[in-house]
């Protein structure tokens, strides 16, 4: 009678143990299921959160079934539980052993933010606060505070950022991409430095840099950067002003309105290149690498002037003569479908 209740309280002890263990994998083989998301679903994992939490709001958002097969996971799978803080996301049909790998290796979602060449550090502090992902810090800081905090104390931010597609994650901010920005254009400026033309009348990169936004403002056109480059170097090294607009709207500020008057040119600002020798003194917007680069490999030629065509294009003269021909030509008649540049975000200048 003994051997007989032995033998059946194995039997019975194998079976629960067999039926435990199917269990169990059956419940683990669902965290390899496909999961169905109508859309993609944002997932934050805050600083210092529990495995076990995690586990728990992937099942409040019922991308997993049970939370126990999460946590039995972690318990066979100990490196599998080593989650990264950030903020994820999921999509349709992915599972959750690919949920839970993404965020061990800390595959955060990221935003972008985009800063355009020709843009002025007022845009861009704009296309800042405008981002809704990226922490604010700089918000209510004057231009010289955040000067300060990207390591330029005392400098100008005009110019000193480069333009470009920023990726980020939520737990950046918005100083964050100042720094890489800023950091960027430092880099860009001085490897372009580096391997500058010889002869040119920059007595520093900074002055290149000055020039490149007055280039990078006056065309669209990127095959005329070098030439624009080249006719505002002769002037420069024949001694002749620069008389180009976007300066002069530059130091207008709040006061242009669309279009610049005769008496705009003859108002006198630091800016006003119809009424100042040599460069203004601070950049007037954010060059893109090629018209930083045309502005240190300025094109050859003759031609001291230029005019728009009202194609986006210009029209090169080595000559005043030639030049005035020109204007009558492409200003003093122009078509109705006039514009300065090939596609103009906002008005530039008439």
């Amino acid at each position: 009678m003994f051997k007989k209740l032995l033998i059946a309280g194995i039997c019975a002890a194998a079976l629960v143990g067999a039926g435990t263990g199917l269990w169990v994998w059956q419940g683990l083989g669902s965290l390899s299921k496909p999961v169905f998301m109508a859309e993609p679903v944002l997932f934050d994992v805050p600083g210092g959160t529990a495995f076990s939490e995690v586990a728990r709001q992937l099942e409040t958002r019922e991308l997993v079934e049970k939370s126990l097969w999460v946590r039995v996971y972690g318990r066979l799978f100990p490196d599998q539980a080593k989650i990264k803080a950030g903020e994820y996301e999921f999509t349709d049909g992915m599972t959750a052993e690919a949920m839970l790998g993404m965020m061990v290796v800390g595959d955060t979602k990221h935003w972008s933010v985009q800063f355009i060449e020709g843009w002025m550090f007022s845009d861009m502090r704009a296309a800042l606060a405008a981002s809704e992902r990226l922490e604010k810090l700089t918000s209510e800081w004057t231009d010289a505070q955040i000067m300060e905090a990207v390591g330029a104390p005392g400098e100008h931010p005009e110019g000193r950022f480069f333009p470009d597609t920023y990726l980020f994650t939520s737990s950046e901010s918005d100083l964050d991409l100042l720094r890489r920005s800023f950091r960027r254009m430092g880099t860009v400026l001085a490897e372009e430095w580096e391997n500058r033309d010889e002869g040119l009348p920059y007595a520093s990169a900074y002055e290149a840099l000055i020039m490149a936004s007055i280039v990078e403002r006056e065309t669209g056109a990127p095959h005329e950067r070098d030439q624009v480059a080249g006719v505002f170097v002769r002037r420069l090294q024949k001694g002749m002003r620069l008389q180009t607009d976007p300066t002069v709207i530059y130091g207008m500020g709040d006061k242009y309105k669309g279009r610049i008057g005769s008496r705009d040119l003859r108002t006198h600002t630091p800016y006003n290149t119809y009424r100042i020798n040599g460069l203004p003194p601070t950049p007037i917007a954010l060059p893109g690498r090629e018209a930083i680069h045309a502005s240190l490999h300025p094109g050859s030629g003759k031609a001291l002037y230029f005019v728009a065509r009202g194609d986006g294009t210009h029209k090169f003269s080595n000559t005043l003569a030639e030049h005035q021909k020109a204007v009558r030509a492409f200003q003093l008649n122009r078509r109705s479908d006039y514009r300065s540049s090939p596609a103009p975000d906002k008005d530039d200048k008439e």
